[in-house]
């Protein structure tokens, strides 16, 4: 199987920690995309361009975080992933309107200087306020604590961000969050997927 990442993607992230946790190093090839590129060869394999994105063995391609780490967990029939309640999928959503929040945020930061949108970094800014608010509130759900999930490692991902986007501040304030990202934070599979520094 081939996993197409970049290397700053929370997105692929999730995936690449994914391969790790489930041992699968082996069974599966990283592949770097070229993404946001006039005419990359990577749209002949992903039309959408984005990332993660697996072709399995039989040649058929599957993107989405969630749906890539769904199937990679039920490949050797041992599974890891608990098969979450409706309060889990609340929770997973919380984390998935933070992550995409923080990404338009660091896309907009990515632009030169004179395309970027004032009101959407304002805008994102105060989304990410707000959500880290709310998951100072919501840290200490069970759900959080119960062995890894998609709704851990898509907020774990998320905070990750802090090092591509220094603006990123979600600690300030929120000692509960810290201590629980500095538990997930030191899973070697995030450590060894820690993206370069800007």
């Amino acid at each position: 199987m081939k996993l197409y990442i970049t290397p700053n993607s929370p997105y692929a992230r999730m995936a690449r920690m994914f391969v790790m946790e489930k041992n699968f190093e082996s069974r599966i090839e990283i592949i770097l995309a070229q993404t946001r590129t006039p005419n990359s060869p990577y749209y002949a394999i992903n039309p959408s361009g984005r990332v993660p994105y697996l072709v399995r063995d039989d040649g058929v391609g599957m993107e989405e975080s969630a749906l890539i780490c769904a199937y990679l967990d039920q490949l050797d029939g041992r599974p890891i992933l608990a098969r979450p309640s409706l309060e889990a999928q609340r929770l997973e959503a919380f984390a998935r309107s933070m992550v995409d929040g923080v990404s338009v945020w660091n896309r907009e930061l990515a632009r030169p200087a004179n395309e970027r949108s004032p009101g959407i970094i304002r805008h994102e800014i105060e989304r990410a306020r707000r959500m880290a608010d709310l998951w100072e509130r919501e840290i200490d759900h069970e759900w959080m604590r119960a062995p890894l999930n998609m709704a851990q490692l898509t907020l774990g991902c998320t905070l990750g961000l802090e090092a591509r986007n220094r603006e990123f501040d979600w600690r300030s304030g929120h000692p509960k969050l810290v201590q629980w990202f500095g538990r997930f934070a030191a899973r070697p599979s995030f450590v060894a997927t820690t993206p370069p520094r800007s």
